[in-house]
Formats: C-alpha cells, sequence, structure tokens
C-alpha cells in the first residue's frame, strides 16, 4: 500500500512496538517529538489491530502478539546525501519515549538490523521454538538468512 513512496534516493530508518493503549500521556509525548522532528520526510503510525487477526488460534500461524490492540511504527526518513545520524536520534529517542506504552514484542516485517533479540521478540516462545525446529528441517545451513533471521538449532 505505500511502497510507492518508498523511492531512491532517500535514507530511512525505523523502529516499531506493540502498543497496550492510547492513553493521553503517551499523545502528549507524541506531540512533543512532533515538535522536534528532523525531517519533513518522517512520521509514526499507530495501526489499529484485533479482527480476523485477533481471533486467529494462538500457534495457527507464525504472527503473534495478537492481542495487542496497537502497533506504533515510526519511520525516519531523509534525502540523500545527507547525515543520518540526527534521524536515526530523533527515531530512537521517540521509540524509547513509547516504551513504557508497550504491550511487548514487535511486529517481525518492521524491524529494521536490530539484531536477534528485536527478532526473538516478535514472537512467542511456542512460535519461536515451531519456526526454530522448521529452520533445522528445511535450511540446516542457515542459506535464507538475508531477513529477520532466526538460525536453525546447532548442529542441525
Amino acid at each position: 500500500m505505500l511502497d510507492g513512496s518508498w523511492t531512491a534516493g532517500f535514507g530511512n530508518y525505523w523502529k516499531a512496538e506493540y502498543l497496550t493503549g492510547i492513553p493521553d500521556t503517551m499523545l502528549d509525548v507524541l506531540a512533543e517529538y512532533l515538535r522536534d522532528i528532523t525531517s519533513p520526510l518522517s512520521d509514526f503510525k499507530l495501526v489499529v489491530l484485533g479482527g480476523a487477526a485477533a481471533r486467529v488460534a494462538p500457534g495457527a500461524t507464525a504472527v503473534a502478539h495478537r492481542d495487542a490492540p496497537y502497533v506504533l511504527n515510526i519511520n525516519s526518513r531523509w534525502a540523500l546525501p545527507g547525515d543520518a545520524e540526527p534521524h536515526v536520534t530523533w527515531t530512537r529517542r521517540l521509540w524509547e519515549a513509547m516504551r513504557p506504552f508497550s504491550a511487548g514484542g514487535t511486529y517481525v516485517n518492521f524491524l529494521g538490523d536490530e539484531g536477534p533479540d528485536r527478532v526473538r521478540a516478535a514472537y512467542d516462545e511456542a512460535t519461536y521454538q515451531r519456526l526454530v525446529d522448521l529452520k533445522t528441517r528445511y535450511d540446516p545451513d542457515n542459506v535464507f538468512r538475508i531477513n529477520q533471521n532466526i538460525g536453525p538449532r546447532s548442529g542441525g
């Protein structure tokens, strides 16, 4: 839906988090960060979850955290060439300020290069272990790893 706006010639950095709700105190924090936004191309999105996705039985798919009512996606974007530091810092600071409202975890498709702990946070434990089992069975050499990688169990 939004891919057309992600054209070449721009730097991008994003972070995301599931939220427990949208209280007024959180809106106040968001307003504060909007006053200090570092690029007119940056934004954040609050996505309402629930509906059919929330009614799927736990473990039926790899999508976890179906009980979270919202997800926050913070995107910084700036023209290249340009200094990434202020934009990345703005995104990280806003994300940290939103952590008190976190439901835990994150949506895997909204992850950047954040490391294995954040990839693991995208899944509940049972789902993560099921994905490790599948990876071990079908890709024990971790050939398909240029992604939000879940590695195989060592020793295949």
